[in-house]
């Protein structure tokens, strides 16, 4: 069957990590063609080598450099939205999501990031697709601060928040229950990470590590039953391990980092999770928590420079989820939802806040988003999506 999975992985070194999953998806008896494998690298690295490796594994697969995803927006007319996708950053994933959108065959997208390998007794992308098509009864996670630390089960033990989650929003009282999912609401799947947890600079200085990684690490006993985030209720969602749907990709872009005035980076995916969780509360959809977990084998480098890439975002960080918790009621879909955000965020003023600018940056790089995606595919009727909440301005 031709593939309908579109597996992104941003990588400049350690690509290898793909013969893991192509392994464990033979395994487990997943039918590998049914997924097509992007890397999505730079003109400096191994191209050549990566190409090989896919040819070597018998998957279907493309590499994208630099160079190459010039000539592929030139080639679908869509040059002059080339900067949506920062140079040689993490949020080039968002090439991923073009490149699936240009492509109607596929269904689903996967992010991997190449400093993760899948656990071995566990069907990596099975449990994705299953989470995807789930129905019935599931845990529901709420808070009195409106987040959801996505490492609650065991927070009382290890301490730990991920990546993202504002410090504003400590100490919170977890609240649970139970969900009735429809099939169909979700829309998202976010594996969890033993090994090295997803944590900011910040916390991972306060662990006492200055490599980067942390101290404290997590365990398959971190972990319990599956979870969904309460409505109106935000998480981090970390782009190392994730599966979602083709219909998410209006309000899924990678948020523009490090190739900014402003030198705001790593807050890509976390931003781009804030932003679906609006639309799927609006919407009435899901994103789906827990397993697959992966194992993330972070390598050493200075907890200072990834301090010094997030402190022009912090304060940021700190209030982006209040100031888009009430927009766009009444959308009836991702685009009219996301351009309800990035109005927001063009429009405003944001004075008040240290590199307050960026935020009027990142409104206008969503707009420019959804132009693309209208570019790319005038078929889809994402203008006639995007009027809705918008009429009366």
């Amino acid at each position: 069957m031709a593939p309908d999975i579109c597996v992104i992985v941003p990588t400049i070194r350690e690509y290898e990590c793909l013969r893991s999953y192509v392994e464990n998806a033979r395994t487990h008896g997943f039918d590998v063609s049914r997924l097509h494998f992007l890397l999505v690298t730079e003109d400096f690295c191994e191209t050549d080598e990566m190409e090989a490796m896919l040819d070597d594994l018998g998957v279907s697969g493309e590499v994208f450099d630099g160079s190459r995803r010039e000539a592929w927006y030139a080639e679908h007319g869509v040059e002059q939205f080339g900067h949506v996708v920062p140079a040689a950053s993490h949020a080039e994933t968002s090439f991923g999501l073009l490149y699936m959108w240009a492509n109607e065959g596929f269904e689903y997208g996967v992010f991997i990031d190449d400093d993760t390998l899948p656990h071995e007794d566990v069907d990596f992308f099975g449990t994705h697709m299953t989470n995807l098509a789930f129905a019935g009864e599931i845990e529901e996670v709420a808070s009195d601060e409106n987040w959801v630390n996505v490492l609650y089960q065991n927070a009382d033990e290890h301490g730990l928040y991920p990546r993202g989650y504002p410090y504003a929003a400590m100490d919170e009282t977890v609240e649970t229950g139970t969900a009735e999912v429809d099939a169909g609401q979700v829309v998202a799947s976010q594996g969890l990470w033993t090994n090295v947890p997803d944590l900011d600079a910040v916390r991972i200085l306060m662990d006492g590590d200055l490599q980067g990684q942390a101290e404290t690490r997590t365990t398959r006993a971190d972990f319990g039953d599956d979870f969904v985030a309460a409505r109106g209720n935000y998480l981090t969602v970390c782009s190392m391990n994730l599966a979602f749907r083709r219909e998410v990709i209006p309000a899924f872009y990678q948020l523009p980092m490090d190739d900014n005035a402003w030198d705001v980076g790593r807050f890509d995916d976390i931003w781009s999770g804030v932003f679906l969780k609006r639309a799927c509360d609006v919407l009435g959809k899901r994103i789906y928590n827990g397993d697959p977990l992966c194992e993330h084998n972070k390598a050493p480098r200075s907890t200072f420079d990834d301090l010094n890439n997030e402190v022009p975002g912090l304060e940021l960080n700190e209030h982006l989820w209040q100031l888009i918790d009430d927009v766009g009621d009444g959308a009836d879909s991702y685009a009219a939802v996301f351009e309800a955000m990035g109005h927001e965020l063009a429009r405003g003023d944001w004075d008040e806040f240290t590199n307050g600018d960026f935020l009027t940056h990142v409104g206008e790089y969503m707009l420019d988003w959804l132009d693309c995606l209208a570019t790319l595919r005038p078929s889809a009727g994402l203008e006639n999506d995007r009027s809705a909440v918008l009429a009366d301005d």
